[in-house]
């Protein structure tokens, strides 16, 4: 698993130098001498890692790293850093997939799984055995063979690294945001349940696609930047080039353990664009249904036009993590706009125009059915305040919309509401850790350190390259530092063991199958 990418020298030592050395009584202390001279090596070049910058000096193979049957189920697989993201090449079969994933990047998911565990039982009430049990009866059961092989690869490929986190833990964490956030104030309903929180389905992201007249020379394109907790934001920057036995090849970004996006932007090689934003005060869960990260992989995983992807992604539909779909094919300039509640599941489709999404639900039915009084002429929420923003955004720039307008748009610090340009948890690049007034729909208050974590930008031409373009850290440019929020915040104390520096990193292209120098 690689944390930065080095170069580390040796020490040379010829053969017939060596060999005297090993005839000689001296052999043990001669190599003893070598041994420390490469621990040295190693202990110079950890503490002085190449810059992330552009390609990283030597790219580590998986397979450089194990033998035998390790070395199989690692094959072609590999990763490096580059602008504050890690990328990882997965390649073959559903458990080595997950092998490869779980051995890694094991020191990131198990880091990973301390922020999900401290948050979710934090906000749920509920200890981690209760997400496990919940994993392990309710979803494993309706998560197809392909899929319970990778997530059980994840698992043993963490062990090979000595961990001992479990396959229940590893859906657990797949499902992060579906069982606190959607499951819980479902049951906690059902079950009538005394003192429980209240729990709002959040309000994650800002985005848009757009094509024909509005964009330069007609192509699509498509920008994300992710809201999350600042927790989770610092980790969540992977980027994932993952080439399965069936299907398509696909890059998107993501979470450490977990076979989505997550934040559900990405790429395939059949021509399909495809993000979303999160749709706030949804209420709505189906038990028997299929896990929403599952069913999020799939369709990009296998779908080949905007109508498939849709298709996909709503069979089995159990109303986990309901999100504003944007898809776009750029084989036929087709885009589309996917609400996708538990009940009601409208798409729209044009090619000439575009769609904006920040957390607002659109269809009048769905509001009505399945949010909690979601308030679309409510100018101050902040999903409003956003899709106002976008949209002005979007018709001033028709003509003209391409990768570096679609980074800036995702940079935006204008506040529609107030008039002003200041970042808050009404502007596009969100940073709600510096307002006052919190979100309270979505039940974050005043200061919560929350907002835009990354941004992600393609076209049709990118996306034909299989490349991306990516931010870690607020696409503003903005740093998030923990320890003087923590100082001025003592309210949010609790996140202290979870809570680090989220630094911004330069807007950086990545292309599937993208190498440097690669160390045998």
């Amino acid at each position: 698993m690689i944390r930065s990418a080095y170069l580390v020298t040796i020490p040379k030592v010829s053969f017939r130098s060596f060999r005297s050395v090993i005839r000689s009584k001296a052999r043990a202390v001669a190599l003893a001498a070598i041994a420390l001279s490469v621990f040295h090596a190693k202990a110079v070049a950890a503490a002085n890692p190449a810059p992330e910058t552009g390609l990283p000096a030597v790219i580590v193979k998986a397979s450089g790293k194990a033998s035998g049957n390790q070395a199989a189920k690692l094959g072609p697989a590999y990763s490096y850093r580059k602008g504050g993201w890690t990328y990882v090449h997965l390649e073959g079969s559903p458990a080595d997939v997950g092998y490869q994933h779980g051995y890694l990047l094991a020191a990131e998911i198990e880091d990973m799984y301390q922020v999900l565990k401290l948050e979710n039982t934090h906000e749920t009430k509920r200890d981690w055995e209760f997400f496990r049990e919940a994993s392990q009866k309710m979803l494993w059961p309706h998560i197809e063979a392909e899929y319970q092989q990778e997530l059980e690869g994840i698992a043993k490929g963490l062990q090979a690294k000595g961990s001992k986190l479990d396959v229940w833990d590893i859906v657990a964490m797949n499902a992060g945001i579906e069982l606190p956030q959607y499951y819980v104030p479902w049951l906690n309903k059902r079950e009538h349940a005394s003192n429980a929180p209240h729990i709002s389905a959040p309000g994650n992201c800002s985005a848009f696609i757009a094509t024909g007249s509005f964009t330069k020379g007609g192509k699509i394109v498509i920008a994300h930047n992710n809201w999350s907790s600042y927790a989770d934001g610092a980790r969540w920057t992977i980027i994932f080039d993952i080439q399965p036995a069936r299907g398509h090849r696909m890059l998107m970004d993501g979470v450490p353990g977990v076979i989505t996006s997550q934040d559900d932007f990405g790429v395939n090689d059949a021509g399909m664009m495809v993000t979303e934003t999160t749709i706030t005060q949804f209420v709505g869960w189906d038990p028997d249904g299929v896990p929403e990260f599952v069913r999020s992989r799939k369709a990009l995983q296998y779908a080949t036009s905007v109508d498939e992807y849709a298709k996909l992604i709503r069979e089995g539909n159990n109303g986990g993590y309901a999100n504003d779909w944007l898809i776009g094919d750029r084989k036929t300039g087709e885009i589309a706009y996917l609400e996708l509640g538990l009940k009601n599941t409208p798409m729209w489709h044009t090619k000439d125009g575009y769609y904006v999404s920040s957390n607002f639900a659109r269809d009048p039915k769905l509001i009505a059915d399945e949010t909690e009084g979601f308030k679309l002429d409510d100018l101050s929420s902040s999903p409003n305040a956003r899709r106002i923003t976008a949209e002005k955004r979007i018709e001033r720039a028709k003509g003209r919309i391409d990768i570096e307008m679609a980074e800036q748009f995702l940079s935006d610090h204008e506040d529609s509401y107030s008039g002003k340009v200041e970042a808050d948890g009404r502007s596009l690049c969100g940073h709600i850790d510096a307002d006052p007034r919190g979100v309270p729909v979505w039940d974050l208050g005043p200061y919560d350190p929350f907002g835009a974590v990354t941004g992600k930008v393609a076209d049709s031409d990118t996306a034909g390259r299989m490349s991306l373009v990516a931010h870690a850290g607020h696409p503003c440019g903005e740093d998030f530092l923990a320890a003087p929020f923590l100082k001025a915040h003592p309210e949010y104390d609790y996140l202290k063991p979870i809570l680090k520096d989220m630094k911004a990193g330069p807007w950086t292209t990545f292309v599937a199958g993208e190498k440097g120098a690669v160390a045998q």
